[in-house]
């Protein structure tokens, strides 16, 4: 099958579509640091290294089966929905001139889950009116990539649409859901020995802390990056990692004795956190499930956000295992796959 990749940062939603025997024609990406990684894995593809909204799409008419990718859409408030609609920066409405003007079979959009929130879901419903106008029969799930054996609790919203058919999303292979637990950090995180070098950041005890149950959670610590259980999934990377956001390793055990502390009243430590040390971009790599050898391109800065800002590979192939044996007709189990009970609120006109 082939495909466009739009919005396609470095590629790795696109590395687990061609697992899965889709193959990219061509991929759009205004970042030239991501365009160049994009070609190192994928020569063969057209690069359009340029704003989206220059590109028309009508040449791939007829040689297209599916359109896929992350359109940017900036967070919308109830109040603001009108104006968030209109903001040049919400991507949106290319993604949907694109499906105009190529009419796939299908297509495979991924966000971020916070669409689904109440002060969000009229946009969300608005856009699947949209979509089921230009004839796709749509379906929608926050999935989490840890269920698909992604050593990382990443959450995205996945819109799937189908000309003919309805897509019904794989069930989860790992997790309380799946056959097998859920992946660890540890598994590829070696808590005595960095892989690569880390950022030279120190962790510092915050100030004024707000710790939670977990030790792993709650702001306890300075700076946007939190101290990893390695023996469950990591959080999610941010694409900002690099410095001070980006999640650390606790070789000497600190953060279990010191939650436990804090919430039994103790007072709150200062100067920098024994033992920690930031996880390295190679480690990175690695939790998001991208090749261990895979080349990024310019600085140490933006690989950290080009490997944060991705779709983890595995989940990418998970879904277009999915996505392609239904497009090619294949029978559905119930034992296999789902369909989310996804409720929209109604969109009445002015």
């Amino acid at each position: 099958m082939k495909a466009l990749d739009l919005f396609s940062g470095p590629g790795g939603l696109s590395l687990g579509m061609k697992r899965a025997g889709i193959d990219p024609l061509a991929c759009v990406e205004k970042s030239k640091d991501a365009v160049a990684t994009y070609d190192a894995h994928t020569p063969n593809a057209e690069h359009h290294h340029s704003d989206i909204r220059s590109i028309s799409f009508g040449r791939y008419r007829g040689t297209v089966d599916l359109i896929f990718g992350g359109p940017p859409c900036q967070p919308f408030s109830t109040g603001g929905l009108r104006r968030g609609t209109a903001d040049s920066r919400n991507m949106f409405p290319e993604f949907i001139r694109a499906l105009k003007e190529v009419g796939p079979a299908a297509f495979l959009a991924e966000n971020v889950p916070g669409l689904t929130t109440r002060s969000r879901i009229h946009y969300l419903a608005s856009l699947v009116s949209e979509f089921e106008a230009l004839g796709y029969n749509v379906s929608w799930n926050v999935v989490s990539a840890a269920d698909y054996g992604v050593p990382q609790k990443r959450r995205r919203l996945i819109i799937v649409g189908m000309k003919n058919g309805t897509f019904w999303f794989p069930k989860p292979t790992h997790g309380p859901d799946g056959h097998t637990p859920h992946v660890a950090s540890g598994s590829v995180i070696d808590k005595a020995v960095p892989l690569g070098e880390p950022p030279d950041c120190p962790v510092v005890y915050a100030k004024y802390p707000d710790p939670r149950r977990s030790p792993y959670a709650g702001h306890v610590y300075n700076g946007g990056g939190r101290p990893i259980d390695l023996s469950a999934p990591c959080h999610t990377l941010l694409a900002s990692a690099g410095g001070y956001k980006t999640h650390w390793i606790d070789t000497m055990d600190i953060a279990p004795d010191y939650s436990a502390h804090l919430m039994a009243g103790g007072a709150p430590r200062d100067g920098f956190v024994p033992g920690a040390r930031r996880m390295s971009l190679e480690e990175s790599v690695l939790i998001q499930t991208f090749p261990s050898d895979m080349w990024f391109a310019g600085s140490r800065s933006s690989q950290y956000t080009q490997v944060g800002d991705a779709v983890p590979p595995m989940l990418g192939h998970a879904l277009g295992s999915a996505l392609r044996s239904q497009l090619e007709g294949a029978a559905i189990s119930p034992l296999t796959h789902y369909q989310p009970e996804a409720t929209l609120p109604l969109l009445v006109a002015a």
